[in-house]
C-alpha cells in the first residue's frame, strides 16, 4: 500500500482491462477504517490488517463487485455499502449490509451522493474533515482535514490531466450523467479520488476554487462527444 496522506493509503493497482487501472483507497478512522472501492490483492488484505483492518467498505457502483468482497467480511466483518438500484448486481456475490437510496451523512463525517449516469447505481463519497484531528504537526493536520471527494468511475482523471466523465456507450446515460456532474460540480473538494484511470494516477490535489473550471470542462467532453 501506498500513502497518500497521514489518513489515507492506496492498495496496489489492478488492470481489469486493457487501458484500465484501479486502486482501492483505506481511509483510516478512530471510529473504525472505511475502504473505498475494492481490491483483489490478497496481499493488501495483510496491509489492511496492520492499519487497523475495515470496518466498512463502501463501493461506488457494481464494476468494482468481485469474490474478494466476501473474503473482506470474513476477515475483518466489514459492513458492504452499496446502491439499491444495483442490489441484484451485489447479490452475485454478497449482499449489501448498507443500501445507499438518497444523499445523507453516515459515520458521522462521509456523505453518501447518489451520481446516476455512468450506471444505475453509481454513487459518489464526500468525506468532511474533522476539525478535532487538526493537532499535532501542523502540516500533517492539515493533509488530514482535507474534505476527499471519492468520484468512483463518475469523474475519472485522464491521461490529459484533466478529468472525464466515465459515459460508456452502451451502458452509460449521458444525461443523467450530466446531471450528477453539475451536482458535483457545487462541491469543494481538496482532494478527488477515481476508481479508476488509464495513466494509473487516479486522485488529485485540488484548489475548491478550480473544481468547478475542471467539472466544466468534463461536461463539454462529455456533451461534444460522439
Amino acid at each position: 500500500m501506498r500513502q497518500i496522506q497521514p489518513d489515507l493509503w492506496e492498495t496496489a493497482e489492478e488492470r481489469p482491462f486493457p487501458g484500465l487501472i484501479t486502486h482501492a483507497y483505506l481511509l483510516t478512522r478512530a471510529e473504525g477504517n472505511v475502504l473505498f472501492y475494492n481490491t483483489s490483492h490478497a496481499r493488501e488484505l495483510d496491509a489492511i490488517e496492520e492499519h487497523g483492518g475495515v470496518g466498512h467498505q463502501f463501493l461506488s457502483h457494481r464494476d468494482e463487485l468481485g469474490p474478494s468482497l466476501q473474503a473482506i467480511r470474513e476477515r475483518f466483518g466489514a459492513a458492504l455499502g452499496g446502491h439499491r438500484q444495483e442490489a441484484e448486481d451485489f447479490a452475485r456475490y454478497r449482499r449489501p449490509d448498507i443500501v445507499f437510496d438518497q444523499r445523507e451523512l453516515l459515520l458521522d463525517k462521509i456523505e453518501v451522493i447518489p451520481t446516476p449516469g455512468h450506471t444505475p447505481g453509481s454513487v459518489c463519497f464526500l468525506v468532511h474533515p474533522d476539525e478535532s484531528e487538526g493537532g499535532g504537526d501542523e502540516s500533517e493536520g492539515e493533509e488530514r482535514g482535507r474534505r476527499i471527494l471519492f468520484t468512483g468511475d463518475t469523474l475519472f482523471l485522464a491521461g490529459d490531466g484533466g478529468w472525464q466523465a466515465g459515459y460508456i456507450e452502451g451502458m452509460s446515460e449521458r444525461e443523467p450523467l450530466a446531471e450528477s456532474l453539475l451536482l458535483l460540480r457545487s462541491l469543494e473538494p481538496e482532494l478527488v479520488v477515481s476508481s479508476a484511470a488509464p495513466s494509473g494516477t487516479g486522485f488529485e490535489l485540488m484548489d475548491p476554487q478550480d473544481w468547478p473550471a475542471k467539472v466544466d470542462a468534463a461536461l463539454e467532453r462529455l456533451q461534444t462527444a460522439a
